[in-house]
């Protein structure tokens, strides 16, 4: 089903209802323009997700970062309404105490008014450094979430000139290559040069589309993998 986008004011925060599925491609980029649209006025916005059905790791990332963006901008992103499917995925990426869903509209609205400001990510200094690499803003904010919420230290770019920076200054254990650069076999190797000591992931071409809780589950259990040695 086409995602179907209906929005209302209450006070100073938009609230936004969607209905079908939230999917990497047309559906997270038609929910992040119109939520980019109606947070012109005011960077406090409830997302009503009762009636998404489907919620992908690309679709999970279009989240992730339009949350990034509000709370930059001193606003914040309220989720509310989730069914059992989206809270299982929530659950199994470590992000439901990143969103705390609220179990309504309501509820949701009245928290902008007695939050003291979103809570800060603890720093992690002596935490193993992963770099991560990918042209989607969407995929990279997914991945910094996720594996920071698994214990390490993150840092994302989208090019791979950068991606050789980090690795030089932060000395990381595993650089992370996202979808856009699987079977890039010369950026591979391009890497391998400038810092040999750094492990290598790959992330399938299908990542973004995969079901975001079975995804979230197989890249943690290779990164722990792959650190641990």
């Amino acid at each position: 089903m086409q995602l179907e986008i209906q929005s209302h004011t209450a006070g100073d925060v938009v609230v936004v209802r969607c209905r079908g599925r939230i999917v990497s491609g047309d559906e997270s980029r038609h929910l992040q323009g119109e939520i980019e649209k109606l947070t012109r006025l005011t960077k406090s916005v409830v997302l009503n997700l009762g009636e998404v059905s489907y919620l992908d790791s690309g679709g999970l990332g279009a989240l992730v970062r339009t949350l990034g963006v509000l709370r930059g901008a001193r606003g914040d992103l309220k989720i509310c309404q989730v069914s059992p499917f989206i809270e299982q995925v929530m659950q199994a990426t470590n992000l439901i105490k990143v969103f705390q869903p609220c179990a309504s509209e309501e509820e949701a609205v009245a928290a902008f008014a007695s939050r003291s400001g979103p809570a800060q990510e603890p720093s992690l200094p002596s935490a193993p450094r992963i770099v991560c690499l990918d042209a989607s803003p969407d995929v990279l904010a997914y991945l910094k979430i996720l594996l920071q919420g698994s214990g390490y230290e993150v840092f994302t770019t989208r090019y791979l000139s950068d991606a050789v920076s980090l690795a030089v200054g932060t000395k990381p254990r595993l650089l992370v290559c996202g979808p856009s650069w699987h079977g890039n076999a010369a950026a591979a190797d391009k890497f391998r040069e400038s810092a040999p000591a750094v492990q290598l992931l790959h992330l399938p071409a299908d990542f973004s589309t995969s079901e975001a809780d079975q995804a979230s589950r197989t890249l943690v259990d290779r990164v722990r993998s792959i650190v641990a040695v």
